[in-house]
């Protein structure tokens, strides 16, 4: 009989031990594991980082010096540009060319207006643009223009362009457009200082135009074939060359620069 107790008492004791040790377990798990293992309906999970697998989107618009007439490369200034892009950033970097030979600002305007434009532009994380060349120089017909006339040009180019930067800031608030300024294609002939000048007039006019709006860059190029134009122009002596071209792609991209998280 006192066996028996002696028995029980052991056993109960055995398991009082086992019970104990378990909670001494759960209460060592609780004070240091807790953080991995917080209570029902307290469980906050981190937010997913975003990522962009289109990585930069480009969007060109404008006329045959978007489309790089004159450069033997087919790059233009858009494609040296981006040369200089992927040199500053580990992102791909996707382009859509829309840009149309011998196109007027109201040309331009009218394209804006597409469905299949609009959702290009929508899409776009920078838009670079040429125009105003054919509206002000028509073939080399502005030569012959009384100043009236190129007055009243410029002032309907004004127009087209203010509403060409509307229409791009409605379709998309965000992305960085960087308007291209003209060059004079003619500084070798006779009246070069008078063309210059108007030049100078309208990428002036055309640079408060785009002061307007938010994030619309514009880009000088007069400079860039000031000196020797001869040497940056094709052969029709109005689109730049390969040089040229490639002196108007590093302009615009030494404008770009892109955030930390985007750098190699």
């Amino acid at each position: 009989m006192r066996r028996g107790i002696v028995g029980i008492i052991t056993i109960v004791s055995a398991l009082a031990g086992i019970l104990w040790l378990g909670g001494l377990a759960m209460a060592i798990q609780d004070q240091f594991f807790a953080a991995k293992a917080p209570p029902a309906g307290t469980v906050k999970y981190p937010k997913e980082e975003k990522t962009d697998n289109r990585g930069i989107y480009i969007v060109a618009l404008g006329d045959s010096l978007t489309r790089g007439t004159g450069d033997e490369s087919g790059k233009g200034y858009v494609g040296y540009m981006v040369d200089q892009l992927r040199q500053k950033t580990a992102k791909p970097i996707r382009v859509t060319n829309l840009a149309i030979k011998g196109q007027r600002s109201a040309g331009l305007l009218q394209q804006l207006g597409q469905a299949e434009i609009e959702r290009q532009l929508k899409l776009a994380d920078m838009i670079v643009m040429t125009i105003g060349g054919n509206d002000l120089f028509q073939g080399g017909e502005a030569l012959k223009l009384a100043p009236k006339q190129i007055e009243q040009a410029k002032a309907s180019y004004l127009r087209n362009l203010d509403r060409i930067f509307q229409t791009i800031r409605r379709i998309n608030k965000d992305a960085v457009v960087f308007y291209i300024g003209l060059y004079n294609p003619f500084s070798d002939l006779g009246d070069a200082k008078q063309t210059s000048a108007i030049v100078r007039q309208w990428n002036f006019a055309s640079a408060e135009t785009a002061a307007r709006y938010s994030n619309i860059i514009a880009v000088p190029t007069f400079d860039l074939f000031a000196l020797h134009g001869n040497d940056y122009l094709y052969s029709d002596h109005f689109h730049p060359n390969k040089e040229g071209y490639k002196r108007i792609g590093e302009r615009v991209a030494s404008l770009i620069t892109f955030t930390e998280g985007d750098e190699k």
